[in-house]
């Protein structure tokens, strides 16, 4: 295959005009190598499509691509353009021009859509099942695929308490705050309607607080120290019982005006300056009976706020009742035996935000399980930005694949790909697949579970329809992308070379003075 696409072994060179020798070969060589070289890629991913696919690794552009847009079908992406650029290489040794299949292609990707829209089906943000069903087929090609009944109703859940449905044409991520806990099974994941810390209490003296009332402090409750790096020597002991008093009164003096503010719950953000929390402030704010966390990072600090409805206090001056946010309830929880967790429940004046707990014995587990659970929830997010859903297990390709001859081949890929993965003849079920859409069956598709075809629908596998479209046009994007280019380059390799020449010649001459 490499040798019949390396393109014809005469080589056709001439003159320009100034004389020097152009290979005319050398632009299809180079589309030829950028195809090779994509469609390895895209033939070593093909085994990680759908639930029965293997896992991979793998740092593709347009994988991310589809990752940003649609948060699913990254896989499927993959597998479509390399698809693409497999049909490319034979229409280009047909010898037909790289513009008039990239615009072929691009007519193609724009019927696809279209065909997509037409055989997609209308969705309200108020049918739950449908939403469970959802995100219960994405989590089905996942590791973790066997907690599918506790962690999709979770990912919609969570979703829905952030949004307005009647409004939303979009949904933050970034209000939905995974907090990742080392210890107990996937089943121990939850959903937290507030704020969970994996930070620990300061002083054990005060482990639960009710009616909490919650300052959040970016200064630190220690000593001040000069600007410049200075030391004072005192040799007086008069003059060092002085000090430690002014010290013991300026400490005091701070934790004083937190507890007039009505401050029972206190978080303080990380400081990489200096020591946020002396040891004599936390004495005073045990005594005085608030609940103290602290190493708070910097980038929580938006999603505290919005949660409990509190303001990030910068300087002692400005810690009044004002600033404060109130919560119902907040208490260091013991995870049997696995470690603490702090939630703040019941807050009165929330923002929409929610908070899941992944749970899970080691760190491999864990991070499946929020890779997944994130998977869910782009799943839900799409189906707000574009409230819509088709038949997934190849239906949609089979019935794309009627409009350009060479691009609906390409297509063809994914049912094909479907089946061998799931150890179906990939031959016979896509001629099968092809006969059921062209009698107008449009929901037929592979059920991988049964291993055949049946009204995919009817099975509860889908998709957004958000998810094949993105995955159809910047597939089709990448590949034009690749068409385009026919030379390289390489102006990095000379700038190395430049380099090391420059560096030898220093070490040469450095050399010589040492010798002489």
């Amino acid at each position: 295959m490499i040798e019949a696409m390396s393109g014809p072994k005469i080589s056709t060179g001439g003159r320009n005009k100034g004389g020097t020798y152009v290979d005319r070969d050398k632009p299809a060589q180079i589309r030829f190598s950028n195809i090779s070289a994509a469609k390895a890629v895209a033939d070593a991913i093909r085994t990680s499509l759908g639930p029965k696919g293997m896992d991979k690794w793998s740092l593709v552009e347009l994988s991310k691509a589809q990752d940003i847009e649609a948060g699913d079908g990254t896989t499927s992406v993959v597998v479509i353009a390399g698809a693409l650029l497999d049909a490319c290489s034979k229409l280009l040794q047909k010898g037909i021009h790289p513009t008039t299949i990239s615009e072929s292609f691009q007519k193609a990707a724009d019927k696809g859509v279209e065909v997509l829209t037409a055989m997609s089906r209308p969705v309200e943000l108020s049918d739950r099942e449908t939403l469970l069903n959802s995100a219960t087929t994405s989590l089905c090609s996942k590791v973790v695929s066997q907690y599918s009944s506790l962690l999709a109703p979770m990912s919609v859940d969570a979703v829905m308490r952030v949004i307005d449905p009647k409004t939303a044409t979009s949904v933050d991520l970034h209000d939905i705050k995974i907090t990742k806990k080392l210890g107990g099974t996937i089943d121990d994941c939850e959903l937290v309607e507030g704020l969970v810390l994996t930070q620990k209490v300061s002083n054990t003296g005060v482990t639960r607080v009710e009616k909490a009332k919650i300052g959040l402090i970016q200064f630190c409750l220690s000593p001040p120290k000069t600007d410049m790096d200075n030391q004072i020597v005192v040799s007086d002991y008069a003059q060092m019982d002085r000090v430690l008093r002014e010290e013991r009164a300026y400490i005091l003096n701070l934790v004083k005006q937190i507890k007039k503010a009505g401050c029972n719950v206190l978080l303080i953000q990380k400081s990489i300056l200096r020591d946020a929390l002396s040891d004599l402030a936390l004495h005073f704010l045990n005594k005085m009976k608030i609940m103290v966390v602290k190493e708070i990072e910097r980038e929580d600090i938006e999603f505290i706020c919005k949660t409990l409805g509190t303001k990030p206090i910068a300087h002692i001056d400005h810690f009044t009742a004002e600033m404060l946010g109130t919560a119902e309830l907040a208490e260091e929880v013991n995870l049997d035996g696995s470690g603490k967790l702090i939630k703040i429940t019941g807050c009165t004046n929330p923002g929409k935000t929610v908070s899941i707990v992944v749970r899970g014995s080691n760190k491999l587990v864990i991070e499946e399980a929020e890779r997944s659970i994130h998977d869910a929830l782009c799943v839900i997010r799409c189906l707000v930005k574009k409230r819509a859903l088709i038949a997934g297990g190849g239906a949609p390709e089979i019935e794309m694949a009627y409009c350009v001859r060479a691009y609906a081949d390409a297509l063809e890929v994914v049912p094909s790909t479907l089946a061998e993965n799931a150890g179906l003849n990939p031959i016979a079920t896509v001629t099968e697949l092809r006969n059921r859409h062209a009698q107008g069956d449009i929901m037929t598709g592979i059920n991988v579970r049964k291993g055949g075809i049946s009204n995919i629908l009817d099975e509860l596998v889908v998709q957004p329809l958000l998810v094949s479209i993105s995955a159809l046009t910047l597939a089709t994007e990448t590949v034009r992308s690749i068409l385009k280019i026919d030379d390289v380059v390489r102006y990095f390799s000379s700038k190395v070379q430049t380099f090391v020449k420059l560096l030898l010649n220093v070490i040469c001459f450095l050399l010589q003075v040492n010798t002489r």
